[in-house]
């Protein structure tokens, strides 16, 4: 009789909790440093959450190992819904690459997919190659010479390199930086040659002609920049990298709160505002339930588990 009793008193004192969600502002975490494709996409969409919820949605950015630093922050905080999480394709990398604790699929409940993003080849503009071709047969004839910049070891721009390198038989030397952002500068100062990188984090920097962008890393040619051709028309068939972006939280955050924030947040990524600034920079919306998010997340952890296997890539 007496956990009857608590059990109900848990229940009432629940509800009203949840009718006043959020009382407090709220901790957005970003597991890589600012400067690159995932802080971009937290910048323009918290604001609006924030005004959604009539709370401040906070950044907190985390980076290092590969985004495992920032995930576990996130995997072990309170499932109170007062902790956002902003997962990426790399997540779903790195976690064959690290011995990490935490499970993308046990310790996250899933919100929405949010978008998508395709990578693109660039180089310094003293690399004396103007296409892909000319990049394969520059890397052949000066073996590990070349130095392609990454987000980290484990990042999606570190296995797109890895995937390059297999497919054209060539071998460059790979540094991993703390993020994008890191990762971009390096590629301006010319500290790197060739990197890998998201849309978001180079269009700005392709267009005003500080790299040189050689073709798109995905299947399909992008709106944002439609006369720049694709690695696989280039004669790499098959080669198909791009990254994504998706909303969690902590597993056991109350589903009340979930359906809340699926809502707010599919309503905000509609605006025409925030559409036109997300075409801008790169990114296509892609919306979903939780459900499907989720299916989503346990597809692409075991697809790249087999990427990781197959390219031989190392946490460095």
């Amino acid at each position: 009789m007496h956990r009857m009793v608590l059990a109900l008193a848990a229940v009432c004192l629940c509800v009203p909790a949840l009718a006043q969600y959020p009382a407090k502002p709220l901790r957005f975490l970003v597991p890589f440093p600012p400067g690159g494709g995932t802080d971009t996409m937290a910048r323009l969409i918290a604001p609006k959450l924030s005004e959604a919820l009539g709370q401040q949605v906070v950044i907190d950015n985390r980076g290092g190992a590969g985004a495992t630093i920032g995930t576990d922050i996130a995997a072990t905080s309170p499932p109170d819904g007062y902790t956002l999480f902003l997962m990426t394709v790399t997540n779903t990398v790195s976690v064959s690459l690290y011995p990490v604790k935490f499970d993308l699929v046990r310790d996250f409940a899933p919100v929405t997919r949010l978008a998508t993003t395709p990578h693109i080849l660039v180089v310094h503009p003293s690399v004396p190659a103007r296409t892909v071709k000319e990049l394969i047969a520059l890397a052949k004839t000066r073996p590990g010479a070349l130095v392609y910049s990454s987000s980290g070891a484990g990042t999606v721009s570190h296995l797109g390199g890895e995937l390059f390198a297999l497919q054209t038989g060539t071998k460059m030397l790979h540094v991993p930086y703390k993020g994008g952002g890191p990762s971009v500068a390096a590629l301006l100062s010319g500290e790197a040659s060739v990197g890998f990188a998201t849309m978001p984090s180079v269009i700005s920097q392709i267009r005003a002609g500080r790299l040189r962008a050689l073709a798109m890393m995905t299947a399909q040619r992008s709106a944002a920049l439609p006369n720049l051709g694709t690695v696989a028309e280039a004669g790499l068939a098959g080669y198909d990298v791009g990254s994504w972006y998706g909303l969690s939280v902590p597993a056991g955050t109350p589903k009340d709160v979930i359906t809340r924030l699926h809502a707010e947040t599919h309503r905000l990524m509609a605006l025409p505002d925030v559409k036109e600034r997300l075409d801008a920079a790169g990114f296509a919306i892609v919306p979903s339930t939780p459900e499907q998010y989720g299916e989503f997340v346990r597809s692409e952890v075991e697809r790249w588990a087999k990427v990781v296997k197959a390219s031989g890539a190392k946490a460095e």
